[in-house]
């Protein structure tokens, strides 16, 4: 079904999210905005790792991220995604 991934041997919901990537997560990936459908900020991580390469995986490696607002936790892929959320990629920025 549309919105779902069969995933050991259970349907498992994906929710469309909106990633939005700023400063060198913005420049690594060559896009500011993508759309995506995920279960987890994890599987998240990965398919963005995917798509743009090992200079982005660095980049993301390094990066905090929030779901709507509220820190994620890649390991215990919390906060839960839902319909519509909205993930940022923030690398570390320097100066001040």
């Amino acid at each position: 079904p549309a919105g779902q991934a069969y995933v050991s041997d259970r349907w498992i919901a994906m929710a469309s999210v909106t990633v939005r990537l700023f400063a060198g997560a913005a420049a690594a990936a060559g896009c500011k905005e993508i759309d995506v459908e995920a279960d987890s900020v994890a599987t998240i991580c990965d398919q963005l790792r995917e798509q743009f390469g090992p200079e982005f995986a660095r980049v993301l490696n390094a990066s905090s991220l929030l779901v709507d607002g509220i820190t994620a936790h890649r390991d215990l892929d919390l906060p839960e995604l839902n319909n519509g959320a909205t993930v940022d990629v923030l690398p570390p920025f320097a100066g001040g």
